[in-house]
C-alpha cells in the first residue's frame, strides 16, 4: 500500500507541474492573440484598397496581362502551405496539411504536376519525414510575420509563374492557410493566387460612399505591372497574419484543454491516493487488533 501511495503522489506532482506549464503557455498565447488580431484588422483597409484598384484596372481595361490570363493548358501547379514553426496547437497544422493533400489529389486528378513551397517548420518536417520534395521553404517568424518575408515569397512565386513550365516554371499557384474566424474557430482556406482571381469585383457603393475613378497612365498594362506584385504580396502577408492569429488562438484553446485535463488528473489521483491511504490505515488497525486478540487468547 505504501508503494502505491508513493506512486499516486508522484503522479499528482507531475500533473501539477504540467498544469503550471500549460497554464503559462495559455496566458502567453492569450496576450499574443490580441496583437495578432490587431495586425489582421490593420491590414484590412490596405488589402481592400489594392483589391479595388486591381479590380478597376482588370474590369475597365482590355489588356491581356500574363498574371490575369488563363493559360490554355496547365502543366504544373504550385501549392504554398502556411504552417507554424511550433506545435502544441491542437489540430492547427494537421488541418492545413490535410487540406493541402486534398488539393494535391484534386490537381493531380486533373492531370497537373504539383510542386510545393513551404512556410513553417511543421510543414517542412512533415515533408522531410515522408521524404517528399519541396522547391523552397521559409522557416522562423511565423508567430510574428514580417512583410519582408511576404515580399520574398511573392517575388519567388511571380518569377516562377513568369517562367515557362518547360523550364521549371508553374502555370498555377495556390495558397493554403488557416483563416482566423474566432477564438474557437480556425478554418483552413484555399485560394488560387495566380492566375489572378479578383475576389472583390465592382462593388456597389454605400449610401455615403462614392467609388473612386481611375485614370491609367501611361498604359493599363503598366498599371497592372505595378499593381499586381503589390496585390500578391498583400494577399500573402494577409495569409501569414491570418495564420499567425489562428495559431495563437489554437494554442490557447489547446493549452486550456490541457490545463483542464491536468485538473481532472489531479482530482482523480488525489481520490485514489486517499483511498490507498485509507486502506493502509485500515490494514494497520486490523493488524493491531488481530495482534491484541492473539495476546488476549494466550
Amino acid at each position: 500500500m505504501g508503494a502505491q501511495l508513493r506512486v499516486y503522489r508522484q503522479k499528482i506532482k507531475s500533473a501539477q507541474t504540467t498544469k503550471k506549464i500549460t497554464r503559462a503557455m495559455e496566458l502567453i498565447s492569450a496576450s499574443r492573440i490580441q496583437k495578432a488580431q490587431a495586425r489582421v484588422a490593420a491590414s484590412g483597409p490596405y488589402s481592400r484598397a489594392i483589391t479595388r484598384a486591381v479590380s478597376a484596372v482588370a474590369t475597365f481595361s482590355n489588356v491581356d496581362h500574363v498574371l490575369t490570363t488563363e493559360p490554355e493548358t496547365v502543366e504544373r501547379a504550385a501549392i504554398v502551405i502556411f504552417s507554424s514553426d511550433r506545435g502544441l496547437a491542437g489540430a492547427f497544422n494537421s488541418n492545413v496539411l490535410r487540406e493541402a493533400e486534398e488539393l494535391s489529389t484534386l490537381l493531380r486528378s486533373q492531370g497537373k504536376d504539383v510542386v510545393y513551397y513551404l512556410v513553417g517548420r511543421k510543414a517542412v518536417g512533415y515533408f522531410a519525414f515522408r521524404r517528399r520534395d519541396s522547391v523552397q521553404n521559409w522557416v522562423g517568424g511565423t508567430d510574428n510575420p514580417v512583410f519582408e518575408t511576404a515580399k520574398e515569397i511573392g517575388d519567388t512565386l511571380v518569377a516562377k509563374f513568369l517562367e515557362p513550365a518547360a523550364e521549371g516554371g508553374v502555370d498555377e499557384i495556390h495558397i493554403v492557410y488557416n483563416r482566423f474566424v474566432s477564438m474557437l474557430t480556425q478554418t483552413p482556406e484555399v485560394v488560387r493566387l495566380l492566375p489572378l482571381e479578383v475576389v472583390e469585383g465592382i462593388e456597389e457603393p454605400g449610401d455615403n460612399e462614392v467609388l473612386p475613378l481611375y485614370e491609367f497612365e501611361p498604359e493599363a498594362g503598366d498599371v497592372l505591372d505595378a499593381l499586381l506584385p503589390v496585390y500578391i504580396e498583400s494577399r500573402i502577408f494577409n495569409a501569414m497574419l491570418q495564420s499567425a492569429a489562428a495559431k495563437h488562438a489554437a494554442t490557447q484553446k489547446a493549452m486550456k484543454s490541457a490545463s483542464d485535463n491536468a485538473d481532472k488528473l489531479i482530482t482523480d489521483y488525489t481520490r485514489l491516493a486517499n483511498n490507498a491511504r485509507q486502506s493502509e490505515i485500515t490494514q494497520q488497525i486490523s493488524e493491531i487488533v488481530g495482534g491484541a486478540d492473539a495476546l488476549s487468547v494466550k
